[in-house]
């Protein structure tokens, strides 16, 4: 006697639907997971600009006196072993940058920045702003890149479209131009629809699902060097606050210049 083939009960849906509807939740769920990363990467790349700003004379100044200060030493001592750490001390000292260094970040293919043709003509300097999206700018951000992101798409034109699209998006949300962003929101609003989804074979599916899971072990990897690296974790300490923890930082650094810079007036004094 054979056994009759099972059948979904009445109601229930199709084993295609489900994995179907699984396809939808996962892709959905690596949005926000990649919208919550690239938030992170943004808030990064801004407090790591804002750290060199600010703190990197003062590094390039300790450099400077502990280069002094073995050079004072061995001056003193004619050593060999002193002479040698005075050597080790001074090529830690940054060079003098060359001249595409110097004009790095005031030049682009169009000429000088606004910047640059001030500090050149003399006039005032506008001093570097600090990048930081507004509330109504990630919000914008975020549905944006909830409607228009690339995974969503079906067709390869579409996902071409989608990938340009959201390329101006995140460049508008790194510079936290909330103007340009609601323009970005009114274009997409106006342009084509969606194509809607087609049904799928279930080998699709599954292999959809195995790409999903292989994107999300890429951004986990990368949220994880962001949180672990030096930045990363400094905003970690004062999430809240970062501004903060970068007046710490600077007092601290302060006091161990004025502490060298004593320990040298006692070497050459």
């Amino acid at each position: 006697m054979t056994t009759p083939e099972a059948t979904p009960e009445a109601g229930q849906p199709r084993p295609e639907e489900r994995l179907e509807q699984a396809v939808r939740a996962a892709e959905q769920a690596l949005i926000e997971f990649e919208i919550a990363v690239e938030t992170f990467r943004v808030e990064v790349e801004n407090f790591s600009r804002l750290h060199h700003q600010k703190l990197g004379p003062m590094y390039a100044r300790l450099d400077e006196l502990d280069a002094q200060i073995a050079e004072a030493r061995a001056a003193r001592t004619g050593d060999p072993e002193d002479l040698r750490r005075a050597e080790e001390a001074r090529a830690r000292v940054l060079p003098m940058p060359g001249v595409e260094e110097l004009f790095h970040g005031w030049m682009d293919g169009n000429g000088l920045f606004p910047e640059a043709v001030a500090m050149l003509t003399d006039q005032q300097v506008r001093p570097p702003e600090r990048v930081r999206p507004s509330d109504e700018a990630r919000k914008l951000y975020r549905e944006l890149a909830r409607q228009a992101h690339p995974d969503l798409a079906q067709e390869d034109d579409e996902r071409a479209r989608r990938e340009e699209f959201i390329t101006r998006v995140n460049a508008a949300y790194a510079r936290g131009d909330e103007v340009l962003l609601r323009e970005l929101a009114e274009e997409w609003a106006a342009g084509p629809a969606p194509a809607e989804r087609r049904p799928s074979p279930s080998e699709e599916l599954y292999a959809r699902l195995e790409w999903l899971a292989a994107r999300k072990e890429m951004l986990t990897s990368l949220a994880g060097e962001l949180e672990n690296g030096a930045i990363g974790s400094m905003l970690r300490m004062a999430p809240d606050d970062p501004d903060r923890l970068l007046d710490e930082i600077a007092d601290q650094l302060l006091a161990e210049v004025a502490q060298k810079e004593a320990e040298l007036a006692q070497l050459v004094g």
